[in-house]
């Protein structure tokens, strides 16, 4: 279980310690075949005969959160199964992911959020990538169709919410950058291009609009419709508007990754590594590369710790340490992450309804989702788990 290091020096001592050795996957795996069996244990327990609830998402105050089809983070538990299946082979583990995710499927149509990457993606594309279901096909091409109509060509990005329209014309966060992977699968899937070009066009937009000089990015880019001209630059969910807000640098860092991976643009390969080299060398990145909530908050080192954060950052760095000349680096800043998610970030084996990683914060400046387990930070952890050892094997 995780426990507050005193002072620099036992950090370092941490993280030095990391760099030296990997994570025995097949053994931590076995860890997160337990502790999933007591999440599905406490879902039952939790959800009881309300269909709507799909997911777990979170704890508040001890107490299992459920979320709807319609939540963001919907899509990631039935991506954890799927990865449990890949690492086990074991069919009962391919049962629960199916079960789990049927559940999502009416979210390809719903075309009031830019988030079915993050649903659809994360559930069916993992399991078509592991079992080449041709109705999980179907539901992507669906989901990819939905997420189009968000996409203006005057902006060239895809909008992000809907909400809070008396503070945005047209916001697009950088979030949104991990959605495109199901446009380019759309794409490979289907043969129909449109959805490549959407992608490109967002991500070349962004790569434009949201990066400041040393490639920290903001969290939120306010867009004039009319003439598709940025109006305001915001971070929402971060310390201040000026500040690098810890997971959106790592979504940053892991959606040009897979924009390169798609496209081979060069471009996006070097924007990916500016981003890498922004996290390694700020000096409020802790020696045990476990990110606070934001790189600038005001009271480090004594502020949370974003293990969400830690997880996308590694499977990110996993995947372009495959194309990058700086191939040692970036293994080397991965495996320090897992070892030290693995040895301090983890739940012991029982407790906490399930879930694997302590230790994430969802929205700081909401006072929302601080120092809890979230499942998203689960999943980025098993597939930084498998990269670790397969590489990007498809």
């Amino acid at each position: 279980m995780y426990k507050k290091l005193g002072g620099t020096v036992a950090l370092l001592a941490v993280g030095l310690l990391s760099q030296a050795q990997k994570v025995n996957v097949p053994t931590v795996f076995v860890d997160a075949y337990k502790q999933t069996e007591v999440m599905l244990a406490s879902i039952a327990e939790e959800r009881g005969n309300n269909t709507d609830l799909v997911s777990p998402r979170t704890l508040e105050n001890g107490k299992l959160k459920l979320v709807p089809a319609k939540d963001w983070t919907s899509g990631f538990f039935a991506g954890e199964l799927w990865m449990l299946y890949r690492a086990s082979h074991r069919s009962e583990w391919k049962a629960k992911a199916e079960e789990f995710t049927a559940r999502e499927e009416k979210e390809k149509f719903n075309g009031g959020t830019h988030d079915m990457g993050f649903k659809i993606y994360c559930s069916y594309g993992t399991g078509y990538k592991y079992t080449k279901n041709a109705a999980y096909k179907d539901v992507i091409i669906q989901s990819a169709k939905t997420l189009s109509t968000r996409f203006n060509p005057k902006v060239g990005c895809i909008r992000s919410w809907d909400h809070h329209k008396e503070q945005w014309g047209y916001p697009v966060i950088i979030d949104n950058m991990m959605n495109l992977e199901l446009l380019f699968a759309a794409t490979r899937l289907s043969g129909d291009s449109s959805f490549y070009k959407i992608a490109v066009s967002h991500a070349n937009t962004t790569m434009k609009n949201h990066f400041r000089p040393d490639y920290s990015s903001y969290h939120v880019v306010d867009y004039d419709t009319v003439t598709g001209k940025v109006v305001k630059r915001n971070t929402h969910q971060g310390y201040a508007d000026e500040s690098a807000w810890a997971r959106g640098q790592a979504w940053a860092l892991y959606g040009y990754t897979m924009c390169y991976r798609e496209t081979k643009n060069v471009a996006y390969l070097r924007q990916a590594e500016n981003v890498a080299k922004f996290i390694f060398n700020h000096p409020n990145l802790p020696a045990d590369k476990i990110p606070y909530w934001d790189f600038n908050a005001p009271g480090i080192p004594n502020e949370p710790r974003d293990a969400s954060a830690a997880a996308v950052i590694a499977s990110g760095l996993f995947e372009l340490a495959e194309y990058s000349k700086n191939k040692k680096e970036y293994l080397t800043v991965a495996n320090t992450i897992l070892q030290n998610l693995t040895n301090h970030y983890r739940s012991p084996i029982g407790e906490n309804k399930g879930f694997i990683l302590l230790h994430s914060t969802g929205s700081k400046p909401a006072n929302s989702e601080v120092d809890v387990p979230l499942n998203y930070a689960d999943y980025y952890y098993l597939e930084a788990l498998i990269r670790s050892k397969e590489g990007m094997k498809k």
